[in-house]
């Protein structure tokens, strides 16, 4: 359903994967993997929001975090010029560390990303973003197995909660990080993928519509 368009970034070219909402404009969602590449999921994810009507793009991403958070600027203004794109403002989904890539992201452009949501992860680096900074909606989702994530987006959540922030944070009892993605038969949950799924779509709605 979608197609890789060419991006531009600090001068440079790259490229990204663009599916865009079937009928209008649709809302607009940056999503994020979790490493360098377009890997299926990151296609697949694009092309379930076009098929709920959002317009989503996913940016092949540097390995270098700082890099990569840089990009992700340009790729938040690539995404609200489109003629796909209606509103004011877009919606970034990220998996693991894309997860911290996204919230980031909020920090940095934050009239532009209206609302978040972090899979698995809410690092990114050794340094701390500028919280204050944050004025999207948060809602993460979270392993309750297999690393430490569920604890420190607790940890996160009480600390944006505390600044005014508007967050909530998911708990998977008995999934494992990785649990919404279907390629991975290994850690791929999917009573637990179908309702962070719904979560995200009804949050997404609510906070761009």
């Amino acid at each position: 359903m979608g197609e890789v368009v060419e991006l531009s970034t600090h001068g440079s070219r790259a490229v990204g994967y663009l599916a865009a909402a079937g009928e209008g404009a649709g809302l607009g969602v940056v999503v994020v993997g979790e490493s360098s590449g377009l890997s299926p999921l990151v296609r697949d994810v694009c092309d379930r929001f076009a098929d709920e009507g959002f317009t989503a793009l996913a940016p092949d991403l540097t390995d270098d975090p700082d890099t990569a958070a840089s990009d992700l600027s340009d790729v938040v203004d690539h995404l609200t010029r489109h003629p796909a794109v209606r509103g004011s403002g877009v919606g970034v989904v990220g998996f693991g560390r894309g997860g911290g890539l996204a919230l980031w992201l909020a920090t940095r452009r934050p009239q532009e990303v209206r609302a978040v949501v972090p899979f698995y992860s809410v690092a990114l680096t050794d340094r701390r973003p500028d919280w204050s900074r944050l004025e999207a909606s948060v809602e993460g989702h979270y392993a309750e197995g297999g690393d430490a994530g569920f604890e420190a987006a607790r940890s996160l959540e009480k600390e944006l909660t505390d600044l005014g922030k508007d967050v909530r944070m998911f708990l998977y009892p008995g999934a494992a990080a990785g649990f919404f993605d279907d390629t991975r038969p290994d850690v791929h949950d999917a009573d637990a993928a179908r309702q962070a799924w719904v979560r995200t779509l009804e949050f997404l709605r609510a906070k761009l519509g």
